[in-house]
């Protein structure tokens, strides 16, 4: 008999019931440290007391209200993301998913409104994860995202990762709409895209017409020490992908977009009954005011090198369980030389949840205000992960 969940999860035998900061209570009592925050998500930790206040008293006034009438919480979250980046407008979703689907559409509808509708194949690279829709998958195109759910949607061109040179140049060519890539790849196994690549995708970009999107759900909104982490290498997209942080842990996600490469969408070319709702928005915007302070990211900073520092002794101490650390800012990863999902296990025997990606990768993704304290004990208990395992004969 098939459960009343679908099961599409390999759920670990874990329950929590309640959460504060790093911290995630089980329901049997226990106490976790929690690293992966969600998944990225939780920015702040559980039950930040701003975005609870936020929540809370805009669940007072008013939860949801249709696109088709405005929505002051909207608006205000949507002109503070604009002061602070590149973009010159928002459209707000409720996922990461949501958002790669409208990065698509806005792509390829703006060279449809050029006179030049032959223009809509996507570049992408080896290792992506843009979500899990039909548009997303075909733009990822590994075996593993998209076998039995075929025909897939056509319009991608897959490069390795990263690419550059020859093959990056002869790709780009009259029929495509735009080049798609994430700065820091998370699913991918933690793989920053280095900045030289970065400025030569813009370069390319800019002489051949086609527009850069950058996937920002998991990298962005202060995970690697600055607001979006195209900013360290001084480039800026065309589109930009964001989610997960933004919400703070509330469903929440936005396409940001120049006006140029924003024009084709006009009234009726997209729509959301949820996206920017009130409730997500009041709390998106409370996320925002502490994410962007400057004093906030430096401290992301600090605490990155800190954790750096630590992990690369770990690596030094335990060369059978792991390899290299690599990633930016608090978006770190421990490429293992024992299957990662061990590592990930032994850590839930320790009370420390981390998240396994790929190419044998476990993903370091703690909260961005975690504390030093917080950091040490985190690494104490994957110390004594990779102990028992070395004890365990991995």
């Amino acid at each position: 008999m098939i459960p009343s969940i679908l099961p599409t999860y390999n759920r670990a035998p874990l329950e929590f019931e309640r959460g504060e900061g790093p911290w995630l209570t089980a329901t049997d009592g226990r106490r976790f440290l929690d690293f992966g925050a969600g998944i990225g998500v939780n920015a702040l930790g559980h039950a930040h007391p701003a975005l609870v206040a936020a929540l809370t008293a805009q669940a007072g006034r008013l939860w949801h209200l249709s696109n088709l009438y405005r929505i002051p919480e909207q608006q205000a979250l949507a002109d503070a993301l604009v002061e602070k980046t590149f973009a010159d407008t928002v459209f707000f979703t409720n996922s990461g998913t949501e958002s790669c689907e409208l990065a698509v559409k806005m792509a390829r509808k703006y060279w449809y409104d050029k006179g030049q509708s032959e223009r809509v194949n996507i570049v992408t690279f080896a290792g992506a994860f843009h979500g899990r829709s039909s548009a997303a998958i075909a733009a990822a195109g590994s075996e593993k995202m998209t076998r039995g759910f075929g025909p897939l949607l056509p319009g991608f061109v897959h490069l390795p990762f990263p690419a550059h040179g020859a093959e990056l140049e002869a790709a780009v060519d009259g029929n495509v709409a735009a080049i798609m890539v994430e700065p820091v790849q998370g699913e991918g196994g933690i793989r920053p895209l280095p900045e030289p690549c970065l400025k030569g995708l813009r370069d390319l970009c800019d002489r051949t017409g086609a527009l850069l999107i950058f996937d920002e759900v998991q990298c962005g909104m202060g995970r690697t020490g600055r607001l979006f982490a195209h900013e360290w290498a001084g480039v800026a997209p065309d589109i930009m992908m964001i989610a997960k942080g933004i919400g703070g842990g509330f469903p929440l996600g936005a396409v940001l977009a120049s006006a140029e490469a924003a024009s084709g969408m006009t009234v009726g070319t997209h729509g959301s009954t949820y996206g920017g709702n009130p409730l997500a928005c009041a709390v998106g915007k409370a996320v925002l005011e502490i994410v962007a302070e400057p004093a906030f990211l430096t401290e992301v900073n600090r605490k990155a090198g800190l954790l750096r520092q630590r992990l690369e002794g770990l690596v030094a101490a335990h060369p059978e369980v792991f390899e290299l650390v690599r990633g930016a800012g608090l978006m770190l990863g421990l490429k293992c030389r024992v299957p990662n999902t061990e590592v990930v296990q032994a850590g839930y025997a320790q009370r420390l949840l981390t998240v396994g990606a790929a190419d044998n990768v476990v993903r370091l993704l703690p909260p961005l205000n975690i504390t030093d304290d917080e950091i040490a004990e985190g690494v104490a208990r994957l110390e004594a992960a990779a102990a028992a395992l070395e004890g365990a004969g991995a």
